[in-house]
């Protein structure tokens, strides 16, 4: 037995109390966990069976923490974009976001367009960062999008209006120990297999990664059936 897997979905949770261990701020982990982005995105721009990676990097809750924390994750996102552009050239990755973009300022949101628009034509790898996003609300806004085009909300125009009208979720990964969906991707994750590490997300490496997966590859996928 040996699954394919097209859609991996990845919760990078733990920057914070990775940083907080080693006596630093917190926004030192969340620049730690940059690296590891990359370090994942660029193992999955190699995998030929991968063909999308989504990331959730901002989630619509995550506006209840310190203003100056969101302030600086704001920051650190519109500069990681801009430095890896050349990045996702070089390796082929064509860049997507999901999730309402609106509340950011102008510059991110700029920066987030000229991306998308410079690697379109990319095939190697989408790889999709979920920025203020939540589930729930992603499934409402479909649902509206139904009733404005005059269609029924039926199972098959959800998922085409969508904002993921990609594969289904695979196989998803959550860092840090914690084992729940925090609101992630919860259309897409139906039969999807789950893998919890207790690994803070800086320290995650492509070799537990690889682990992970080859423990996917040999599960017993039934979706629904015997």
């Amino acid at each position: 037995m040996s699954n394919t897997l097209r859609h991996l979905a990845i919760i990078m949770d733990g920057n914070g109390r990775w940083a907080a261990e080693r006596g630093l701020r917190r926004t030192k982990g969340h620049e730690a966990g940059v690296e590891t982005v990359r370090r994942v995105t660029e193992y999955c721009a190699k995998e030929p069976e991968i063909e999308t990676l989504t990331l959730y990097a901002f989630s619509t809750e995550n506006w209840k923490r310190p203003k100056m924390e969101v302030d600086y994750l704001m920051h650190l996102l519109e500069k990681y974009i801009r430095q890896e552009q050349e990045h996702y050239m070089e390796h082929g990755i064509r860049f997507e976001t999901i999730g309402d973009l609106s509340p950011f300022g102008s510059k991110l949101r700029q920066t987030l367009e000229a991306t998308r628009e410079l690697t379109r034509n990319n095939r190697r790898l989408t790889q999709i960062l979920a920025l203020n996003y939540g589930g729930r609300d992603e499934i409402v806004r479909s649902v509206r999008r139904c009733l404005a085009a005059g269609e029924e909300p039926s199972e098959e125009n959800i998922s085409r209006h969508l904002d993921t009208p990609y594969t289904d979720v695979d196989l998803l990964i959550r860092t840090s120990g914690e084992q729940r969906l925090s609101n992630f991707l919860l259309w897409q994750l139906s039969y999807t297999e789950l893998a919890f590490t207790p690994t803070y997300w800086p320290d995650f490496s492509v070799e537990e990664l690889q682990s992970i997966i080859d423990d996917f590859k040999n599960r017993n996928r039934k979706f629904g059936g015997i």
